[in-house]
């Protein structure tokens, strides 16, 4: 943990120190994120991530002649430090802010944003979200300066469910998340999708354990075996996903895992071959999807930070400063209130495909991916993950237009 914490905090300071060295004027973006504690290391892969991003527009000049500053902040994965952390790049003069671990912080975030925003709208703050799925951030709490990169738990699970639904060997299954809002929502969801689209299927099983507290996974392992489930549903992420997977693995369990982020950094190395045809996702991207802007993004990353372990992977930290880039060169100004105004209809096309802000609540739209964890081939699985030789491989593609759920979304824009 000590080293993990130091790993953290010198790739911080190495960021820092380069956005010293960046000329006056600098577009700031601030990046919250744990970047110490139990989800440090993928505070760490969204902070790379950024830079990466930030890199692409800064060797084209910039936006507006401003080179793009990352300005991390750490947030230790908690949503009363994240407020306290809105406050400093507050203070800061930042207007632009990115975060995506841990739907609890976004909501805390969101709501301090929207406090801020309305009391001083002369230092407005637009907020991309970039991976916090809770669908409640563009439902009933949206706010009109959050903007949402990631496919949310309902439209995650829709696509994982319909693919759960054809699969007639599956006849038991059990729930494990995390026990804050974006677990609690994707078991839920989970339940009502496979009760409507199977209701065959037996739930043998729903558990809520602690957010990055659980060391050992065993006991819960155990259950899941005694309930003879055929495939278990999890949102789990970081640690809590990479320890669930050995414990099954050690325990032998042959039951098939349907995640939202199994593919994340750390899990793919901890089940290896015992993860060959059991170890499944949904997500907006991955590596496999195919097309030659993917190999060029993938091989590009990995040639940026040659001893990260990780792998090209939050492409939507790619959109979210792509579209907010173009946002700005459109409204010719990076006032936020003028940008959010072209943003929330920005059309973009990413390596996934065509994707498109949707106004109505500043969700994007974007195809959707199940895969399959399997050995790398040079062909449908070209890119290994975390040099393991084992990577994914695509079962079933969602088209954006298919993935639109109904949204209780209605924020008040700002007046002018």
């Amino acid at each position: 943990m000590v080293k993990q914490v130091l790993r953290s905090a010198a790739l911080a300071a190495a960021l820092l120190i380069a956005a010293s060295a960046s000329a006056e004027g600098a577009l700031k973006i601030a990046y919250l994120e744990g970047l110490s504690g139990p989800f440090a290391n993928v505070g760490e892969v969204g902070l790379r991530h950024l830079q990466f991003a930030a890199d692409r527009v800064n060797a084209k000049g910039g936006v507006l002649g401003q080179k793009i500053e990352v300005v991390p902040f750490d947030t230790k994965t908690s949503p009363q430090e994240a407020q306290l952390v809105f406050k400093q790049l507050v203070d800061q003069g930042i207007h632009y802010m990115m975060q995506g671990n841990g739907s609890a912080v976004a909501l805390a975030l969101s709501e301090a944003l929207g406090k801020h925003n309305a009391r001083n709208p002369e230092q407005t703050v637009l907020y991309m979200n970039y991976g916090a799925v809770d669908p409640a951030l563009t439902n009933d709490k949206c706010n009109y300066f959050h903007f949402r990169f990631d496919a949310d738990v309902d439209m995650k699970m829709q696509a994982l469910t319909n693919y759960i639904a054809a699969q007639k060997d599956i006849k038991k299954v059990y729930l494990i998340n995390q026990d804050y809002s974006f677990g609690q929502a994707v078991a839920k969801a989970a339940r009502a999708m496979l009760n409507k689209k199977r209701p065959d299927i037996e739930i043998v099983g729903d558990d809520l354990h602690p957010l990055g507290k659980v060391k050992d996974f065993a006991p819960y392992v155990a259950k899941i075996k005694a309930a003879g489930a055929d495939a278990i549903v999890t949102g789990n992420w970081g640690n809590d996903v990479a320890l669930l997977i050995k414990a099954a693995k050690d325990a032998g369990l042959k039951a098939d895992f349907y995640t939202y982020y199994a593919g994340g950094l750390g899990t793919p190395p901890v089940i290896g071959e015992a993860g060959i045809g059991h170890l499944k996702q949904v997500t907006h991207f991955h590596s496999n999807i195919g097309g030659s802007r993917t190999a060029a993004s993938v091989e590009a990353y990995r040639k940026r930070f040659p001893d990260a372990k990780d792998d090209y992977y939050w492409v939507s930290i790619m959109t979210a400063i792509d579209m907010l880039t173009r946002s700005m060169e459109q409204a010719k100004s990076t006032d936020p209130v003028k940008v959010a105004a072209v943003l929330e209809t920005m059309k973009g096309d990413q390596e996934s495909g065509d994707v498109y802000m949707r106004p109505e609540n500043h969700q994007l739209i974007q195809p959707l991916f199940v895969s399959t964890f399997s050995r790398a081939n040079g062909k449908d699985v070209k890119f290994d993950v975390e040099r393991t030789g084992f990577g994914f491989k695509t079962d079933a593609r969602v088209e954006a237009k298919d993935t639109v759920l109904p949204t209780t979304c209605k924020f008040q824009k700002p007046k002018g």
